[in-house]
């Protein structure tokens, strides 16, 4: 045959093919991993945290409460001494509630935040995990049928090979 093709190492791309499978294995998980660790984030900040930092606050406001209660009832009993020290109670418990109204704040700004930065790259991390779901799978089946058609070209070419070795006749050595 004139035009043969120079198959040189079909191994070569079994070896290809079977590295792209276990890179995106891989990459999928990481990517995988990447969006459920910014869900994870989003639900701390926007469930635990906040869950968190509202509980405190009526706790900081029930202390409170009780601030103003012990310092209206020194306030009765006329003691100047006491007086002062549950006046500095309340403003430490003023203090602390500013301080927790000051954390919701704080994550209501980083959750409009995550939300603003992360949507782009969360988009972008989609379109990455369509290309690895469609486009490398597509690309896996196309080495597949590509070695199965080069496996067939080399099973036809070695069999004619054989068949056109058969078919000359053998030369012996004769004498003239």
């Amino acid at each position: 045959m004139t035009g043969q093709a120079q198959i040189t190492s079909v191994e070569a791309l079994e070896s290809f093919r079977s590295k792209l499978i276990v890179f995106l294995t891989q990459a999928r998980s990481v990517v995988d991993e990447a969006a459920t660790e910014l869900s994870r984030t989003r639900l701390w900040l926007q469930n635990d945290q906040r869950a968190l930092w509202d509980n405190e606050l009526r706790k900081r406001a029930r202390k409170l409460e009780e601030a103003k209660q012990e310092l209206f009832n020194a306030k009765l009993s006329q003691f100047q001494e006491s007086t002062a020290l549950h006046l500095m109670a309340v403003q430490r418990s003023q203090r602390a509630i500013v301080d927790a109204e000051e954390h919701i704040g704080s994550l209501k700004r980083w959750d409009r935040e995550l939300e603003n930065r992360a949507a782009p790259l969360m988009k972008q991390t989609e379109q990455l995990q369509g290309f690895l779901a469609t486009d490398m799978t597509q690309a896996v089946a196309y080495l597949d049928h590509a070695l199965r058609a080069l496996e067939a070209y080399r099973n036809v070419t070695s069999a004619s090979t054989e068949t056109v070795a058969a078919s000359e006749p053998v030369k012996s050595e004769e004498a003239p």
